[in-house]
């Protein structure tokens, strides 16, 4: 049993981490909403409560978030549908079956989780010019793909590994294929450890910046992080339009992070499926 003070404690801790993680968001959210401090004419905006919604409106307008979010959003769904797929074969793969070389290939795929981004830009970017490829949607989703299967198949081969081998006997012996007891038998249960996986490569998709800020000059093709960084230095030189466009690049993710956030929070903590 725990007792009071030990929970009095507990609380104390996690009330004081909550507050230090809170605070940095809180401060820029409540500076997007404040007067606009910019150098030049006052813009106007509607306010409600003395919150300058108008803000919002204005950074959207001016560093032309509509257009950076539709790319950042095509890159992302794309990294993650094929991401996610590959991972989910080839974890299975390294999780359930037996072959010649496993052990090396695996490695490999390790080494990818281990390679940061930044060691391999420079190389990738004279290959991708090579192949005629730069500055345009494959160069920056492309190699967001590699990064993120690398990852996509540990996380699935661990899961693969400790599931039921009852189940997957009974499958084979009734005849199912492995695309079969693959897609129809493990994938199901699965489902917490690959909607993890999909909320994972999504925000570290949405998140990236080394690679578009290498790979592109298109203003069409920038991502959004990538577009808040030259909003930064190009449009404004206020706090309070750049804490709006901050707000707006990071809203997708926080939706969609709210959105799957059980299920995500299931598949970190949930154990194998076990007989």
């Amino acid at each position: 049993m725990i007792s009071r003070s030990e929970r009095l404690a507990n609380y104390v801790i996690l009330t004081a981490f909550a507050a230090f993680a809170l605070f940095p968001i809180l401060t820029i959210l409540l500076a997007a909403l404040g007067p606009d401090d910019s150098a030049g004419p006052a813009r106007q905006g509607f306010s409600v409560a003395g919150l300058h919604m108008g803000n919002f409106a204005a950074a959207w307008e001016i560093g032309r978030f509509g257009t950076y979010l539709r790319s950042s959003l095509a890159v992302s769904l794309f990294v993650v549908v094929v991401s996610v797929v590959l991972s989910i074969m080839s974890g299975y793969a390294f999780g359930t079956m037996r072959f010649r070389g496993q052990s090396v290939l695996f490695y490999l795929f390790l080494l990818g989780i281990m390679m940061p981004s930044e060691a391999i830009a420079v190389p990738l970017y004279f290959d991708l010019r090579t192949l005629g490829m730069i500055d345009t949607f494959w160069s920056v989703a492309l190699p967001q793909v590699a990064l993120s299967v690398a990852f996509g198949t540990f996380w699935m081969r661990a899961y693969f590994r400790a599931s039921s081998r009852a189940i997957v006997e009974a499958a084979r012996i009734d005849g199912a294929s492995v695309w079969r007891i693959l897609w129809q038998v493990l994938v199901p249960p699965a489902r917490p450890a690959i909607v993890t996986l999909t909320v994972l490569v999504f925000m570290w998709t949405w998140n990236e910046f080394l690679i578009p800020l290498i790979m592109v000059t298109d203003e069409s093709l920038r991502t959004a992080p990538l577009g808040l960084a030259f909003f930064q230095g190009q449009y404004t030189s206020g706090f309070t339009l750049l804490a709006a466009g901050s707000v707006i690049v990071a809203t997708p993710v926080v939706i969609f992070y709210l959105f799957l956030q059980r299920h995500f929070i299931r598949g970190l903590l949930q154990g194998a499926v076990r007989e």
